[in-house]
């Protein structure tokens, strides 16, 4: 889904630092959404650590979003990643929580101040469906116990002109791709796709064997890639792309009142002037086939201890390292050497189960070989 462009306009703007505070007033300010529900006071713990839930909005209502006509199917989140800034901001990791993973959904509160009751053994995107993005940032906190300070939810038209924006992004493609009944077709190889084929990539789920993770750990590559190449090929040095990349987003972005002006991305970008490709990071949460339905999923008992990596603001464990992709060195593409970042982890998968494959999700106790990686790779549609 697109939201992988709206985790990327969140790590840009850790990354263009003084180049965004030059963007006020010739952009638009960001649209605001509604308060988020906190049930308590944020931790002492963690200091000034930051945790942002991005969500892509499917909705077909809007300039650029009808694609197929069905205006009328409403919206939902697709694809969430909570994304943890440390306090120091010197490390960025996004955690992907997918869309079809039953979990229990609390009582919330929608946009229009309606009460949505509570509901047991539902999927997590049920939660933006019924309540929109605050039903869902209670979800979230309920379940982690982690603390959302912001929310950020894109479009599909908002997705494509960021892309294009930054003049296309670059990705590894290792068979071809034959979706013809979606309209989705790609040949094999290395290629930088535009805005609409990268809304194409990032949607399309029915060429790998698990479908949904598959199309997660493409999101996480297309994020990771994004990210290089601004950062590498000197895009932030020019304004104009910079502007119109800002243009994009404020134009389809919605956020908490919090961070719904130019102006606070702005400041917030200023703290991260240092932080480097090999300090950002991409997981997905420990998952297994669900108990009750080999089509969905469940988060693992393992994924506690990840929640209490981000509360506590440590780094990503080592143990959720297996698989992870790193912005320093996307899958299929040469490191990002010209921003003086180095590797921090192999490309891959997770150690989550697909529910396809029957596997657990136990974090392997030494990396995988070579083989393991290609396979891996290969099964989520990613060059290894």
């Amino acid at each position: 889904m697109l939201i992988v462009v709206v985790a990327t306009q969140l790590v840009l703007a850790l990354l263009t630092g003084l180049t965004v505070s030059y963007a006020y007033g010739r952009v638009d300010d960001i649209g605001a959404g509604d308060p988020i529900p906190h049930r308590g006071k944020k931790p002492a713990i963690g200091g000034d650590a930051l945790n942002v839930l991005v969500l892509g909005s499917d909705s077909r209502v809007g300039a650029g979003n009808d694609l197929d006509g069905q205006t009328d199917i409403g919206q939902r989140a697709d694809t969430t990643i909570l994304v943890h800034v440390s306090a120091d901001r010197q490390t960025v990791y996004g955690v992907s929580l997918p869309r079809d993973a039953l979990v229990d959904r609390p009582e919330c509160t929608d946009a229009q101040g309606d009460t949505v009751p509570a509901a047991d053994d539902v999927m997590f995107n049920d939660a933006f469906s019924v309540g929109g993005p605050t039903c869902t940032v209670a979800m979230v906190q309920d379940l982690t116990g982690v603390y959302i300070d912001h929310y950020v939810v894109v479009d599909f038209a908002g997705f494509k002109d960021m892309v294009d924006a930054v003049d296309g992004v670059t990705v590894c493609i290792p068979e071809d791709i034959d979706d013809s009944e979606h309209g989705i077709t790609f040949q094999a190889g290395t290629q930088t796709l535009d805005g609409q084929k990268a809304l194409d990539y990032v949607r399309e789920r029915s060429s790998t064997p698990n479908a949904d993770i598959g199309r997660m750990k493409r999101q996480q590559a297309f994020i990771a890639s994004m990210v290089s190449k601004v950062v590498s090929a000197g895009t932030l040095s020019k304004p104009t792309r910079v502007f119109a990349f800002l243009r994009a987003a404020t134009a389809s972005i919605v956020t908490d009142p919090e961070l719904d002006s130019l102006r606070d991305l702005g400041d917030l970008a200023l703290q991260f002037r240092k932080t480097g490709l090999d300090d950002i990071t991409f997981v997905t949460v420990p998952i297994a086939e669900a108990p009750s339905d080999p089509n969905r999923l469940v988060w693992t008992d393992q994924a506690q201890g990840l929640w209490k990596a981000i509360t506590a603001d440590q780094p990503l464990p080592a143990r959720y390292r297996d698989g992870s992709i790193s912005a320093a060195e996307t899958p299929g593409t040469p490191s990002a050497t010209a921003s003086g970042s180095s590797p921090s982890a192999s490309p891959g998968t997770t150690s989550s189960a697909s529910p396809s494959d029957g596997a657990t999700s136990a974090a392997p106790t030494e990396g995988p070989t070579q083989q393991e990686t290609e396979e891996q790779a290969a099964q989520n549609g990613l060059c290894a």
